[in-house]
């Protein structure tokens, strides 16, 4: 079990404990924070897995807690679901010295998070991802936000935790394909700044993508590590931390054209789509070399992830060049993309010119 610092200027610290049983030990590590009430917000499938060791633990460590569920699904961070969880909140008549618990994976941590940054004008949260992806990424950081029809996370809020619990052990209960999904992020990380760990994902520590606890283990804990020193210097992304949305661009265009239908693509493949596809794009500008594109999809590709545009299905180039000018990086609707000079050395492009972009998405499979 580890605990891992995140520290800012411009939030309070927090640490993200990783490791296994965090589930039985969440009431005695709550309850310094929760000097009222709290109530916990999940999914109606993670409720019924976790929701009892939770309460549970809490009871005994004498917090009380009341559950509020969501339907489980992409389709939960909307206005509807987030004024329906403000409402429940009211009616429970929380105040500023209560705590929301987000039990769940990166929906239920972004929908429960904008509320608590919402109810009156912020209250406290922390957050206990019960999915890879939301262990490895989005719990950590502080971004919080729902989805419109028009993109995916345009409404939201920075609002770090308090704590952030990873027990590794809820994620023997996941699906195959969640596990790969949260792999996605996991090997962005490497992809960024850390070419060694790339390098033991890519050998040693590819079996964390079948599940391997040990592996995923190390995994969370490099990851967490990377991101909570980005997120420590560049809170609100005015620089360093667009890094972390390598993929996203291109992933978050086509998750929002298969209208964020998780059974077509889930958001841990469109991220590996994506990270494919920038690396891609940069051996095409001459950015990286043609050998770390290959062995980027042949990574991606080992873990069961998509590499390829047709793999997710059939696009216009045009829309999703729309969508990519209008992501939160673009800048006076300018491109901003995450590109690479080789693996483990990312950078942020501002500027990129749109045409290439278009020709680039004929290229991969999208039609003119």
């Amino acid at each position: 079990m580890i605990a891992i610092p995140v520290s800012g200027g411009g939030f309070a610290d927090y640490e993200v404990v990783v490791g296994r049983g965090l589930l039985a030990q969440a009431g005695a590590r709550v309850a310094p924070l929760a000097k009222g009430r709290t109530v916990i917000v999940s999914d109606e499938t993670v409720a019924a897995l976790h929701g009892p060791a939770l309460t549970a633990s809490l009871r005994a460590a004498g917090v009380t807690s009341q559950t509020v569920t969501v339907p489980a699904g992409e389709g939960s961070k909307s206005f509807a679901q987030l004024e329906r969880v403000l409402d429940r909140l009211l009616e429970i008549g929380l105040d500023r010295k209560d705590v929301v618990i987000a039990l769940g994976g990166g929906v239920v941590g972004d929908l429960a998070g904008l509320a608590a940054a919402l109810y009156m004008r912020g209250i406290d949260f922390v957050q206990v991802p019960t999915t890879l992806l939301a262990q490895v990424d989005s719990s950590v950081g502080g971004k919080t936000a729902i989805d419109t029809p028009r993109g995916k996370n345009l409404v939201g809020a920075f609002h770090q935790p308090r704590l952030v619990l990873a027990d590794i052990d809820v994620l023997a209960t996941l699906p195959e394909r969640q596990v790969r999904s949260g792999w996605a992020e996991v090997v962005k990380h490497g992809l960024i700044c850390d070419a060694a760990f790339f390098d033991w994902l890519a050998g040693e520590g590819a079996v964390g993508a079948t599940g391997d606890p040990a592996a995923l283990e190390r995994a969370v804990i490099r990851s967490v590590e990377i991101k909570s020193a980005v997120v420590g210097e560049d809170e609100k992304e005015a620089g360093r931390r667009a890094l972390l949305n390598l993929g996203h661009t291109f992933g978050h265009a086509v998750e929002t054209e298969v209208g964020f239908d998780e059974g077509a693509l889930a958001h841990g493949e469109a991220v590996a789509l994506g990270c494919c596809m920038a690396f891609r794009y940069s051996a095409a500008q001459g950015l990286c070399s043609a050998a770390d594109v290959a062995r980027v999809e042949a990574v991606v590709a080992a873990a069961g992830l998509p590499t390829r545009l047709e793999q997710a299905g059939a696009f216009a180039a045009g829309r999703l060049l729309a969508l990519m000018a209008g992501d939160k990086k673009a800048e006076g609707g300018a491109l901003t993309l995450i590109l690479a000079h080789g693996i483990g050395r990312a950078f942020v492009a501002k500027g990129v010119d749109a045409a290439k972009v278009r020709a680039f998405l004929i290229a991969e499979g999208a039609t003119g």
